[in-house]
């Protein structure tokens, strides 16, 4: 059996299919309706946003429940683990569900798999880059309250627009969603 990756296999299927309609008289002029409708069909897919088996949207932002929580390769035990996460909080983007497991996503983009137990709802937020200010206001001139560094851990509370409020260290103010990983630009968390 030969296997193929989806977009492969896509581009297979579509070859075969305008070949059978040429060689059954079909015009280039309808096919050309047809690979349109097609196309259109898949672009109103990808702006549905999934539900997963949980009921869940995918992709969505969680933290890690335990201090210690293994990245396995596949959905389950049988799977070699490739990393171990030692930090609790962490926020990750889950990106697929399995059964019990989810497939989810680090702030360095490391994917892999976790037992959905090793993960919470509660939102966090992780300072990716160099320090950044916790603010007043979603104003970069609002004052400023704290400067946390890459790799602190916070709570999200809300986004507005391109700001979202957070919890460090006891301070509530804040940041802008590019400054740290945790939640995606513009994002509802209410």
């Amino acid at each position: 059996m030969v296997l193929f990756p989806v977009k492969t296999l896509r581009n297979v299927l579509a070859l075969l299919t305008f070949s059978a309609l040429l060689t059954s008289g079909v015009s280039a002029l309808s096919f050309s309706t047809i690979a349109g409708l097609t196309v259109s069909a898949a672009r109103a897919e990808a702006q549905t946003p999934k539900i997963g088996k949980s009921g869940l949207p995918l992709p969505r932002y969680v933290s890690l429940a335990k201090p210690k929580v293994n990245l396995r390769k596949g959905p389950g035990l049988r799977y070699p683990i490739e990393w171990v996460y030692r930090r609790d909080r962490l926020p990750v983007e889950i990106i697929a569900e399995f059964d019990t497991w989810r497939q989810i996503r680090d702030w360095e983009g490391t994917v892999g798999w976790v037992h959905r137990n090793m993960l919470r709802g509660r939102r966090t937020v992780m300072i990716k880059d160099g320090t950044q200010v916790l603010r007043a206001g979603p104003e970069d001139n609002a004052q400023p309250l704290l400067q946390a560094e890459a790799g602190v851990i916070g709570r999200l509370v809300d986004c507005e627009g391109a700001w979202c409020r957070v919890e460090i260290a006891g301070t509530s103010g804040w940041l802008r969603s590019r400054d740290f990983f945790g939640a995606a630009t513009s994002e509802d968390v209410n």
